[in-house]
């Protein structure tokens, strides 16, 4: 992309090293060149980061300019001192781009624990100016953590342009992953309808993920619309929806050591939540996640998968298994002259399906996950030193 014309009008970024990270840049701002309608949704971890009850706060209005993220440190567990640095940062952007401060929706990821090198940021932007570009590149990487890559997603409808950028690679079952996405549009979304179309859009991507069952206690969603278009509430809320998976797919894509994506339908359930809850309980099981790195056809730890899902209603008489287009387990025995295409399918591929049929009732869900490595242990085992 030479000419940024996938990013939406009326925005601009930056992105820089201010000293929380050794080298890398760790510090990324969007801003607004005026006050636009939006929204968020936030993780459900109660040991959240310092910015989220901030966050939660400035949003309450469905009024936001700018969003800044400060990356390598999460704010978490650091008490008065970390909520005070949180508001010492905001008070410095505000002042350096004449915007009021309530307006700034905050995030940090990182490391939980330590404290913000406050002394350091304020002195940073002292004695710096702050460049704002219409290229997002700079903010893209100054958000990233274990991240291999930067995660860009964009698409234009008429005149409209959404553009969404994401961070996340582990730490990642989002319930509204450490996960933060900021979405951004040009298009005029009133402020009543854009809490509803962020969530309708989240439920159908982010919370259908997950990389290792573990909740952030940093993750956030932001929708933010500058209004400069005119568009149909219903197409829009497609291309809202269709951003938001293309990105949740990205994260499992670049998920901590991951070598395979899972996508696992399961369907005839009583119901959708039912089918959800199913569809988790496989994807995050370690047994299923390392047999899939394995390239094990080990269709008992699907079947273990299912027993424990809470409030799952079933017969087990009645249950198929795929891997692909290969019956596995199909009235409650193994299917096994499929045994060795499956290893084979598993292994040659990289997108593995999954189909659960419950044979049950109506209703179908499908979720993303990935396996579990080696280099998933080794990124996590020595992640604070």
């Amino acid at each position: 992309m030479k000419e940024y014309e996938e990013v939406p009008e009326g925005f601009k970024f930056y992105g820089t090293h201010v000293g929380i990270k050794k080298r890398k840049k760790d510090f990324g701002l969007i801003i607004a060149d005026k006050v636009c309608h939006a929204a968020a949704v936030f993780t459900k971890n109660a040991f959240c980061g310092e910015c989220i009850p901030i966050g939660k706060e400035h949003i309450k209005n469905n009024e936001l300019q700018a969003i800044v993220v400060t990356s390598g440190i999460a704010n978490v567990a650091t008490g008065k001192t970390g909520r005070e640095n949180e508001y010492k940062i905001l008070k410095k952007i505000s002042n350096k781009l004449k915007i009021e401060k309530e307006n700034i929706l905050p995030s940090s990821t990182g490391l939980i624990g330590p404290q913000l090198p406050i002394e350091i940021i304020e002195g940073f932007f002292e004695n710096h100016p702050l460049e704002l570009e219409v290229n997002y590149e700079n903010f893209a990487h100054a958000i990233l953590t274990t991240d291999q890559r930067i995660k860009v997603r964009s698409l234009k409808i008429g005149d409209v342009k959404i553009l969404g950028i994401v961070k996340g690679s582990g730490m990642i079952e989002p319930n509204m992953a450490t996960m933060l996405a900021y979405i951004l549009t040009d298009a005029k979304i009133s402020k009543q309808a854009i809490y509803p179309m962020l969530k309708i859009a989240v439920d159908q991507s982010f919370n259908t993920m997950s990389i290792d069952s573990d909740t952030s206690t940093s993750d956030t969603v932001a929708l933010l619309a500058s209004g400069h278009h005119e568009f149909k509430q219903e197409e829009l809320q497609e291309s809202l929806n269709q951003i938001c998976k293309e990105l949740a797919l990205d994260v499992i894509k670049d998920a901590e050591g991951a070598t395979k994506t899972m996508f696992v339908t399961v369907k005839n359930a009583e119901s959708q939540e039912q089918a959800k809850r199913a569809g988790k309980s496989i994807i995050n099981s370690p047994l299923v996640k390392t047999a899939l790195f394995g390239h094990d056809p080990n269709w008992g730890r699907i079947a273990m998968a299912l027993g424990k899902t809470e409030g799952l209603i079933f017969n087990q008489n009645k249950v198929d298994i795929y891997y692909g287009e290969y019956l596995i387990f199909s009235k409650n025995r193994e299917e096994k002259q499929n045994s060795s295409k499956i290893a084979m399918y598993i292994e040659k591929n990289e997108d593995i399906y999954i189909t659960v049929d419950l044979h049950q009732g109506l209703e179908s869900f499908q979720v993303i996950g990935c396996d579990l490595s080696y280099e998933y242990v080794k990124i996590n085992s020595d992640y604070s030193t």
